[in-house]
Order: C-alpha cells, then sequence, then structure tokens
C-alpha cells in the first residue's frame, strides 16, 4: 500500500467544508430534531468498559469508575458501556446475577457523574458467524435486561447490537432487531433505544426497516474509512500490520468521508431519524498529526449534521487516555473536544 503524501495540517478541504455549508443550509437537521423531541441529546460521548475486567471482578480492570468524573469534566456528556453479555448467561442463556449487580452499580456510577449511559450490547463475533446461535441469546438477553429495568433509570440507554453483519443479511437483521424490539417495548415501550445499520462497506441505510410509530428509536453507524488508515500497524491483523505510515487529511479524503456522512443525513432527512456515530477512531500507530486530523474531521462533521457521536475508545487500543499515567492524550482529546475559547 502506497503511503499517502503528506499533507501540511489543516481542519477541512474545500470539498468538505462546501459539503457541511450545504448540509446546514439543508432541512436535515431541523426534521431530524422535529422527529426526535422526546429522545435525549446523547451529545458527544466515549466508548468504555468493553475489554475490562470490572464484570469479572476487577481482575486486569484499568477503568477506575473515578474515571467517569474525568470524563464528563473534560466535555463529554455520554458513555457508551460495551457489555459482553453472552458470556455472562449459564443455562437457559440467564445471565449471572452478580454480574448483573455489577453493571447496576456501572449504570448508577453514570448517572451520578451527570452522564447518559448506553448499555451496548457488544456480541459482535457471534453474531457475524453463528445468526442463529445470536437470535437465541439476543432475545434471552434483552428480555431479561428489559425487564429487570423496566421502570428504572429512565435516562438509560439500550443499544441492541453492536455492528450485524458478517454472516448476517440485511433481511435476517431486520428480523431479529423487530423482534427484540417487540421484547424490550413490553416493558419499556418509551425507553429510547439505538438500532444499527448493517455494518459493511456499503453502509446499506435503506435496507434498514424500523417500526413506523417507533419514534423513540436512534439509528446507528460505525465509521472507519478507509480502514488502511484507521487500522495501520494494528498486530491482531495479519494485512493491516504490515500497512504504514499512512496520511490522511487531502481533499479528496475529506470529500470521501463528507459524501459518505451526506447518504446517512439525506436518509434521516428523509426518515425523520436522529443519527448516532457510535464509533469512530485511529489505531495509534497512525502518524500522530494525520490522527488528529481524521478524528477532528469526524467529529466537527457530526456536530455540524447534528449527530451525536461516540469516540472509539477511552483505554486498552485506540485509547484516548493514558490509564498508567491518569492522564487524557492531549492531542486526541484537543481534536475531539476543542478547548473553548
Amino acid at each position: 500500500m502506497t503511503a499517502i503524501r503528506a499533507r501540511r495540517p489543516r481542519r477541512f478541504g474545500l470539498a468538505a467544508a462546501a459539503f457541511l455549508l450545504a448540509s446546514l443550509c439543508l432541512p436535515a437537521h431541523g426534521a431530524e430534531q422535529a422527529g426526535s423531541r422526546e429522545l435525549p441529546k446523547l451529545g458527544r460521548g466515549i466508548n468504555i468498559l468493553g475489554y475490562d475486567g470490572i464484570w469479572e471482578g476487577g481482575h486486569n480492570a484499568p477503568f477506575r469508575l473515578d474515571n467517569l468524573t474525568t470524563i464528563r469534566k473534560a466535555g463529554f456528556a455520554h458513555v457508551r458501556i460495551n457489555f459482553f453479555g453472552f458470556k455472562f448467561m449459564g443455562p437457559g442463556n440467564v445471565l449471572d446475577e452478580i454480574v448483573l449487580r455489577r453493571l447496576d452499580a456501572v449504570v448508577e456510577e453514570v448517572l451520578a457523574r451527570n452522564l447518559i449511559p448506553v448499555l451496548d450490547e457488544h456480541d459482535t463475533h457471534v453474531c457475524q458467524s453463528d445468526v442463529a446461535g445470536c437470535t437465541v441469546k439476543l432475545k434471552s438477553f434483552w428480555r431479561q435486561i428489559a425487564e429487570r429495568y423496566a421502570g428504572k433509570y429512565p435516562k438509560l440507554v439500550f443499544e441492541v447490537l453492536n455492528e450485524p453483519g458478517g454472516q448476517m443479511t440485511a433481511a435476517e437483521w431486520n428480523s431479529l432487531l423487530n423482534e427484540c424490539l417487540g421484547i424490550i417495548r413490553r416493558t419499556n415501550p418509551v425507553r429510547p433505544v439505538i438500532a444499527a445499520v448493517l455494518n459493511v462497506d456499503a453502509n446499506p441505510v435503506d435496507e434498514l426497516t424500523l417500526p413506523a410509530d417507533d419514534r423513540n428509536l436512534i439509528v446507528t453507524f460505525h465509521y472507519y474509512a478507509p480502514l488502511q488508515f484507521t487500522h495501520q500497524g494494528a498486530p491482531w491483523s495479519r494485512t493491516f500490520s504490515k500497512i504504514g505510515p499512512l496520511d490522511w487529511g487531502s481533499q479528496d479524503d475529506e470529500a470521501k468521508a463528507a459524501a459518505d456522512f451526506r447518504k446517512m443525513s439525506l436518509w434521516a432527512e428523509k426518515e425523520k431519524r436522529p443519527v448516532y456515530l457510535g464509533e469512530f477512531g485511529v489505531y495509534e500507530r497512525a502518524p500522530s498529526e494525520s490522527r488528529a486530523r481524521y478524528l477532528s474531521f469526524m467529529a466537527r462533521s457530526a456536530d455540524k449534521l447534528g449527530w451525536s457521536w461516540a469516540y472509539w475508545q477511552f483505554d486498552h487500543d485506540f485509547a484516548a487516555f493514558d490509564s498508567a499515567r491518569q492522564a487524557w492524550k492531549p492531542d486526541i482529546l484537543r481534536a475531539l473536544i476543542p478547548p473553548s475559547r
């Protein structure tokens, strides 16, 4: 893979700036807001706890609950809690009560910091490779979670499934998604729920089928394009581990991202649905200036379109925070949330 020509840091290219200006003149933003007045504005957020040992009792658990205060003070308004529920299911797919109590405690700590908690069922690997097994487990998961939180924590937001895709077709996902929504709505009729677009390169949002009368839904997609840039040097991939250093930030780079966002914005305008950019990020092997340009462009583009967003992720890899030093990585934080003037 040929490295992209290095360029002087700047915020937006001319093509992308023109797109964003035009987007602000479209009725999309207002239409989305009009169709979701009762939904919470999630605002700027960050993903947490996906690979943390807090669920197993605190082993290999770099995340501290006090970090929630740090997150709030930095200017974030919500956290997306990445919860792998399937591995805590016993016979009959019953969730472990001890783990559920830990989840209760996390939700309460998030709320105590005046942050909005998003509970994301994160068993992507299972659901992308075993659709039948995922169907049984996911429905059981939401039956138990919905019943547990019925009438509790009204600010808690449910996210049905992280990144459906892989072996799961659009038709299979629509069927499973709507079954899960039916399960949730029996006990949580007005709970805000996040529903994902099938996670494939084409972002087939037009194929997403949602109940027309349910206006308490937020539609989410993730954005890591181009993967060669955002995942360069990632050691878990034989392909990406050999790539880099690659730059990002040319006018063509920005125009491509702007066009992808415009597709989502036009759909949201038509369907009167709010949009949530639930993940975006760049692995730490990327050149730091290019990484900051990419993150700033994605965050500011989402802000201008009226979308909420969540950076991937707080710690571990792609990290915005240094757990050993207990300090933000300043270039990443500035890119995501510029200092107030």
